[in-house]
């Protein structure tokens, strides 16, 4: 599938932001974070602008702009559409949740921990998009929506952390980081080998129903130039490059997020709060080329009317 940049930037933006909300909704009203005004308005204001930042660049994803209202109108069959409705009504409790905490000086526990469901119905649904799609097999698997939630968790802890070096460490939550990177880096390690040693599920004989009387191979091209599936989903990336950029991927995305993730234990102050925001920007960038070849290494089963074999 081609990659669109819009939408990378808002699973890895939106990711984080749900990530980060989610864990101020469960953490802060029970007392684990700090009750300080300044690190709820900092904490609830990277979350939620890295929410909003990514439902803005989703919307450029779409061919008319002004029609993204009709998103919603479908959530009864469409998890695009209750993917927009948990996302707008997860602001709900978040705005309470936020005001609260920074004007009122008082956590309310229910719109926290009602925020952090919403943040998580929307990464699930964000998900199913992809996971409800049978004509990629790579996507059409049960490792898709625990590797989305693993990674919103992830990016949402390493942010989370940052700030927390900030406006006051917690050593009891410095053994969050390692666990929850780990988590993460097994879960896509499966997803990938799962991808790898996956046997075809169509073929260009099942999809043309020919198969049976012998091998299928396309005779002529469709057409004579290039057009918008093949553009959207006849994208190719060479097996050498998928490789690197999975290593790439692993070690900023999991590796060096891991290994600074235990700078903490041994050192407080500045240093600490470099090593944390390296470690968040690295984690990013890392989900970030994850993203891309999330989209990238998939194929599309209407491929197999354009000379690919098998998908």
């Amino acid at each position: 599938m081609h990659p669109s940049l819009s939408v990378i930037l808002f699973t890895t933006a939106s990711g984080a932001g749900y990530g980060l909300l989610a864990l101020l909704g469960v953490l802060a009203p029970f007392g684990v974070l700090p009750a300080d005004r300044m690190f709820g308005l900092v904490a609830l204001a990277l979350a939620l602008g890295a929410i909003t930042a990514g439902l803005v660049s989703s919307v450029f994803h779409l061919g008319q702009h002004q029609r993204a209202w009709r998103a919603f109108s479908q959530w009864r069959s469409s998890w695009l559409s209750r993917e927009g409705v948990a996302a707008v009504a997860t602001y709900l409790p978040a705005g309470l949740f936020g005001i609260g905490w920074v004007f009122l000086g008082v956590v309310v526990k229910a719109a926290g921990l009602l925020s952090a469901l919403g943040a998580i119905a929307t990464v699930f649904c964000t998900a199913m998009i992809y996971r409800s799609l049978k004509p990629v097999p790579r996507w059409h698997n049960r490792w898709v929506v625990p590797n989305y939630l693993a990674l919103a968790l992830m990016s949402g802890t390493l942010w989370l952390m940052l700030v927390l070096e900030i406006f006051g460490p917690r050593p009891e939550l410095y053994a969050l980081t390692p666990a929850v990177v780990v988590l993460a880096a097994s879960l896509k390690l499966a997803y990938w080998h799962f991808i790898d040693g996956a046997p075809a599920t169509s073929t260009a004989g099942s999809a043309t129903g020919l198969g049976s009387i012998g091998t299928v191979r396309l005779f002529e091209a469709p057409h004579t130039s290039e057009n918008y599936l093949l553009k959207e989903m006849g994208f190719r990336i060479a097996r050498k490059h998928a490789a690197k950029l999975r290593r790439i991927a692993v070690a900023l995305g999991f590796g060096l997020p891991f290994v600074l993730s235990f700078v903490p234990f041994f050192a407080t102050g500045w240093p600490a709060i470099a090593t944390a925001f390296v470690a968040a920007v690295l984690g990013t960038v890392g989900v970030f080329v994850e993203r891309w070849l999330f989209f990238a290494e998939a194929q599309h089963a209407v491929t197999l009317f354009y000379g690919r074999q098998a998908v």
